[in-house]
């Protein structure tokens, strides 16, 4: 696997990320967020489809102060479990400032100016808050979660965001989907797509959780959102 390493924000350290580079000159440039999964195959395929539309791909290892290279099954019963524990520790604050990080480093180290990111399911959530607190160029949010206790960061979103919605999602109740609604309908850089009676992860590369039409017709939208915005 291609990795690089990201110093930090302060300089005091360094994390590592996966990396796929396109097989020319790279459009622009885009951050994949990882799931409470960690770094796993299914981000890591997500980073390849992405550098052969012709993108470079980074995937951080957000959960590295913790512990790096956390790498876990979704469909493995205790392997969830485990996600759900080291997700309760993950300071999210801290993940946006290694999201900046990772902005910087590639415009700096590999001359890319234009950065998108794409997130799941915890990234999707985390995507939100890069499009309010980053200088990110375009983000897409998958299934995020709690979105509702952000939306009083939404003035904050200068660039365009697009948000894919399951309305089954098991961890984001009809409630929270109402809300979401109602705060970011008429952003005017805020779009939403909902999924009828899709479930959470269903856009996910591998596994039992993914939906192979609502994937293709979700990953199709984000394809065109990029291509308009980072092109």
């Amino acid at each position: 696997m291609a990795t690089v390493s990201i110093p930090t924000l302060e300089k005091d350290s360094e994390f590592g990320a996966y990396v796929a580079r396109p097989g020319s000159t790279p459009k622009a440039a885009i951050i994949v967020i990882q799931e409470i999964f960690g770094v796993n195959t299914g981000i890591r395929q997500k980073c390849d489809k992405l550098a052969a539309e012709g993108y470079l791909a980074l995937a951080p290892d957000l959960f590295w102060r913790l512990q790096p290279g956390i790498e876990l099954d979704p469909d493995v019963e205790p392997e969830f479990h485990q996600a759900l524990e080291w997700m309760g520790k993950f300071n999210q604050d801290a993940g946006i400032r290694d999201i900046q990080a990772t902005i910087d480093f590639i415009r700096e180290h590999e001359g890319i100016e234009k950065v998108g990111c794409v997130g799941y399911c915890l990234g999707g959530r985390l995507a939100f808050m890069t499009a309010a607190r980053t200088s990110i160029d375009a983000s897409v949010g998958y299934y995020g979660v709690g979105i509702d206790g952000l939306l009083g960061e939404k003035e904050a979103i200068a660039n365009p965001l697009m948000l894919h919605i399951p309305t089954e999602d098991g961890f984001v109740d009809k409630t929270t989907q109402a809300a979401m609604h109602a705060g970011l309908d008429d952003h005017p850089r805020v779009t939403l797509h909902d999924y009828d009676g899709l479930d959470h992860g269903f856009a996910t590369e591998i596994g039992k959780r993914r939906d192979e039409r609502a994937a293709n017709v979700a990953d199709g939208r984000t394809s065109a959102f990029f291509a308009e915005h980072l092109g």
